[in-house]
């Protein structure tokens, strides 16, 4: 029997794979291959720039750090746009409507081509990294943690995607980095999108997943939100963080299967 996410099973029409939504432009691409190498010059400047092996220690610790940011800043990033806003929202309305619209049939993620999944994130990093680049170049340390954090953030959106696809059909490498814990496992992303839908909301490697929801961290955050400012998140009135996923899905939707 399907485990359900929610009580009653609905069908769904198959999202088009060839609309403006999914299918990359190359505005998408730009975006992509210069965000790709802002990261690129940070991590070459982190490696080769001429240093001591105390320095060279220094720089590994702070990319695992950085690591360790860009899994954090995901899962509040996944917070906010789950529970607060709307498709009008400026800058990131396009993204609350997506993730609304994931919610409801998790495997469409999938079917979003490589540039059109990243680009948003791509030129966000591309604001973040040019500056620190241009000021702290010839410091290895920085470099380090701006290119592994820059490099976590950007492309967690495709480190999502994996998440939503069936392990036969991934590479090998990206299920033995799932399985070892650098990229969010399956069995750790699919609570998110279980009842009662408030937690799993860190995405890159999910380590952040384990505090947040014990200790309450996002709901903690909802009742300030809402004492300072009477705004209710999605997850109280709609039960389902992901912005109104009041269909029922099952198992079968979390993971990208036969649908074309």
């Amino acid at each position: 029997m399907p485990t359900k996410l929610n009580p009653t099973p609905v069908l769904f029409t198959p999202p088009k794979t060839t609309g403006p939504t999914t299918k990359s432009t190359w505005f998408h691409r730009a975006s992509v291959a210069i965000g790709s190498t802002t990261i690129l010059f940070s991590l070459t400047k982190a490696i080769y720039t001429p240093t001591d092996s105390h320095t060279r220690l220094k720089t590994l610790i702070a990319g695992f750090f950085g690591y360790l940011i860009a899994d954090l800043i995901s899962g509040i990033y996944h917070w906010l746009i789950d529970n607060y806003g709307d498709a009008s929202t400026p800058f990131v309305g396009s993204h609350i409507e997506a993730f609304q619209g994931h919610h409801s049939l998790p495997w469409a993620i999938t079917k979003r081509e490589f540039a059109s999944n990243l680009h948003v994130g791509a030129r966000v990093i591309t604001y973040l990294t040019v500056p620190a680049n241009m000021m702290w170049h010839e410091n290895p340390v920085v470099m380090g943690f701006v290119g592994v954090a820059g490099g976590g953030m950007m492309f967690g959106s495709q480190i999502h995607a994996w998440a939503h696809v069936s392990r036969g059909k991934l590479p090998a490498v990206v299920v033995a980095l799932q399985d070892v814990g650098v990229f969010v496992r399956q069995s750790e992303h699919a609570r998110h999108h279980l009842p009662p839908y408030d937690g799993g909301y860190c995405v890159v490697s999910g380590v952040w997943n384990r505090v947040l929801d014990e200790y309450k961290v996002f709901l903690g955050l909802e009742k300030v939100v809402f004492f300072l400012f009477g705004v209710k998140p999605r997850s109280w009135s709609e039960g389902n963080s992901g912005g109104g996923a009041t269909a029922a899905v099952t198992a079968e939707d979390y993971f990208e299967t036969s649908p074309p």
